[in-house]
């Protein structure tokens, strides 16, 4: 199995940054792809933005040019830096994994933008 750990969500104004972490037990370099997704109130789960093994990434429309994933392979973390936040980013954000054909997920954290 893989444990993954998320870190840095909070309350922020509109405008701001935040910068979310995951934590992977396994070398990410194992994990075919990982990244995140986010769930806000009343709507289904949405991917955010990914990446691969091969370093490959890929980004949301909504978020294309504010938000940019990022992973350091020595820490087995992978991160997301959340630039220009906007209301409508407001949701539980989670770090998804799949390794070996499996997908796992972080507990989640909040992320809320404020007008």
């Amino acid at each position: 199995q893989v444990q993954l750990v998320e870190s840095g969500g909070g309350l922020v104004q509109a405008g701001g940054s935040l910068r979310l972490s995951c934590a992977a037990s396994e070398s990410i370099l194992s994990i075919s792809r990982m990244g995140w997704y986010r769930q806000a109130p009343g709507n289904p789960r949405e991917v955010v933005a990914f990446i691969s093994t091969r370093g490959i990434t890929f980004h949301a429309e909504s978020v294309k040019g504010r938000f940019t994933i990022s992973r350091d392979i020595a820490k087995n973390t992978v991160y997301l830096a959340m630039n220009s936040l906007r209301p409508d980013d407001t949701a539980v954000y989670y770090c998804y994994a799949l390794w070996q054909l499996t997908d796992y997920w972080g507990q989640g954290t909040q992320v809320i933008v404020s007008s």
